[in-house]
């Protein structure tokens, strides 16, 4: 059943609210829909309904809501909505800096294999707005304070239980928890682009909406929370990402949130 018989009226409210964009949450999603119109209203349509329900639920500065959506699109891969999103929402509700140091920190998450195609899109959208590239550096460590500094970056979000944790580990593994602190934490926690505590939510939206990362997604939620981030805003945050991640993924990050409080 289509729900709008007034085609005219439908495709004309449906581009009023397109042109709010840069001010309306739904605006998001609307950009993409809107290049299904000619084939599938009726999916259109109902989507249409279901993220103004999404925009009932409590808000979030609009800031926050842009950087947990696009987290979530690089965890799942989802490049063409991505790129839509960003088109809209680049320097208005979202800066370039900001964007830039989300993928930089993606990769530890995703692998560089995964988030080298949003990077080099990210790249194309940021020349066509006549963005100079690169981007001022946002750096704060070198390769004699990596290591350092990204252990500290591990103790002030989990805890003093973290100090020295890169020493930890088996002979033939302890690399890998040293390089868990000095690339990971160390190249990226410890960059300007962002607050701690939007590091941690990102990493949050990554690990939720790449799935099969539960035991990571627990600790990081415990993360959030000791940091700042607390069960309510996790909760809203996650309900933002719903209709761009799905239900599964969803309520198992739902799930881990209740095991976390």
């Amino acid at each position: 059943m289509i729900l709008y018989r007034n085609e005219a009226l439908y495709r004309s409210s449906f581009t009023m609210d397109l042109s709010e964009v840069k001010r309306k949450k739904a605006g998001y999603m609307k950009t993409c829909l809107k290049n299904l119109w000619d084939t599938d209203v009726e999916f259109i349509e109902r989507m249409d309904l279901f993220l103004k329900d999404v925009e009932d639920e409590p808000e979030l500065n609009e800031r926050t809501r842009t950087l947990a959506i696009c987290a979530s699109l690089v965890g799942c891969q989802a490049l063409d909505v991505f790129t839509c999103i960003v088109e809209d929402t680049l320097e208005v509700s979202l800066k370039a800096i900001e964007l830039k140091d989300l993928l930089y920190q993606a990769c530890a998450y995703l692998g560089y294999g995964k988030v080298y195609p949003f990077i080099q899109q990210t790249n194309g959208i940021l020349k066509q707005k006549q963005i100079n590239l690169p981007l001022p550096s946002q750096s704060t460590t070198s390769k004699q304070t990596r290591l350092k500094k990204g252990s500290q970056a591990q103790v002030d979000i989990f805890g003093e239980h973290m100090k020295d944790f890169y020493k930890s580990g088996s002979k033939d593994s302890v690399h890998i928890n040293r390089w868990l602190a000095e690339n990971c934490f160390g190249d990226y926690y410890t960059r300007n682009g962002l607050t701690l505590r939007e590091r941690e939510m990102i990493t949050y939206c990554f690990l939720a909406a790449q799935g099969g990362c539960e035991p990571q997604l627990n600790s990081h939620i415990k993360a959030n929370i000791r940091i700042g981030n607390d069960e309510a805003q996790l909760i809203s945050i996650l309900s933002q990402c719903l209709p761009y991640i799905g239900y599964p993924r969803s309520l198992n990050a739902l799930r881990c949130i209740k095991e976390a409080v």
